[in-house]
């Protein structure tokens, strides 16, 4: 019998074998995705009113959608004010849902600022809405639970904040903090049970207008409250020009109640010029940290230094920039327009500013 065949068969397997070792070398892994969690927000809740009188926003001399604007520049949320029942329907609950799918279709995430209020509530305000002003405190209670369902089945945030600058707690007098703490925690407590029971992956807000010795104060009456996130605000013109002090005021607050910390309000000017007659809230040097100066640059400077900063902290979580949008959209001879235009993230002349650059990843 010839056994050459056989022999050469052998030969061939080995060398094929041999080839399929060589050529196919074992893949390499796939990357890793970057977790994105710092969070770098925009509050542009004025947004649906300004684009309701015409107004274009600009990014490099072209007309673009605000929202892609700020997506594209690295904006991963957007903050939302909800009014109760708003005397012209802006801010109010129908109004919210849609600007809500939109950022939502845009790729952001959704972060609510639930006012418990038909208006502005803030350190200095916190009025009841109309009609919840005859409830008793049993029945206030009631009402807080179905409105908090209502908008989180309406639009499921990602973020809820119960309340906008509740230093003195909400909802007065039954929910006046420095009066009647026990009713204040009542609601609040409310609104974050039910919450949970609806929405357990949506985080949860309580904010502080400010920094320092109040916001341990706040923060300290909160420890029997349920909640994710420590929200502050801070306003170099209110809140001091020293950013050594945010740093301290986040660092502690980290240690004592181990929570996120974000930076849910702040601000910066481009320039301390005006585009309309309405009286402008900043606009003196002495309102201003030195070392930024009212300028592009400058704004741009100062929300990378906080952005920075949050980031070297222990629970520093994020930002987010409050009236970003609100231009100077009625003209330049209305006075009643925008407090806030120096202050806004596009110019007089609706452009894109460099400040944009701070929502980067990195």
């Amino acid at each position: 019998m010839n056994k050459t065949p056989l022999f050469f068969l052998i030969i061939l397997i080995f060398n094929l074998l041999s080839c399929s070792s060589n050529d196919n070398p074992e893949p390499s892994p796939a990357p890793i995705p970057v977790v994105d969690n710092f969070i770098r927000a925009a509050d542009v809740s004025s947004l649906p009113l300004i684009e309701s009188e015409g107004t274009i926003y600009k990014h490099n001399g072209t007309s673009e959608n605000a929202l892609i604007t700020l997506k594209n520049a690295g904006c991963n949320t957007i903050r939302i004010r909800v009014w109760k029942n708003p005397s012209d329907g802006h801010s109010g609950l129908t109004e919210v849902k849609a600007l809500a799918l939109r950022v939502k279709n845009a790729g952001m995430k959704v972060w609510l600022t639930v006012h418990y209020s038909d208006t502005w509530a803030d350190p200095a305000n916190q009025t009841k809405p109309a009609e919840w002003a005859s409830l008793n405190f049993t029945d206030l209670k009631t009402a807080v639970t179905i409105y908090t369902t209502t908008i989180i089945n309406e639009i499921h945030p990602d973020i809820i904040q119960i309340g906008n600058e509740t230093n003195d707690g909400m909802l007065w007098p039954e929910g006046k903090l420095t009066t009647n703490e026990s009713q204040y925690l009542q609601l609040v407590q409310s609104a974050s049970s039910t919450i949970r029971a609806i929405s357990p992956t949506t985080k949860i807000m309580l904010h502080y207008a400010g920094i320092g010795s109040g916001a341990t104060w706040y923060f300290n009456k909160m420890s029997s409250i349920d909640y994710d996130f420590i929200g502050l605000s801070y306003y170099p013109i209110w809140h001091g020009k020293v950013l050594s002090d945010v740093t301290s005021t986040i660092n502690s607050l980290s240690q004592s109640y181990n929570k996120k910390i974000i930076i849910a309000e702040t601000a910066y000017p481009f320039t301390l010029g005006w585009n309309d007659w309405t009286n402008n809230v900043l606009g003196a040097e002495n309102q201003l940290i030195p070392a930024y100066p009212a300028t592009k640059l400058g704004q741009k400077n100062y929300l990378i230094a906080l952005k920075s900063l949050l980031k070297q902290t222990t629970n520093g979580t994020g930002f987010c920039y409050w009236g970003g949008e609100w231009i100077a959209f009625r003209g330049t001879q209305s006075t009643n327009c925008s407090s806030w235009e120096n202050q806004a993230l596009w110019d007089f002349s609706n452009n894109s500013l460099p400040v944009m650059e701070a929502f980067s990843q990195n």
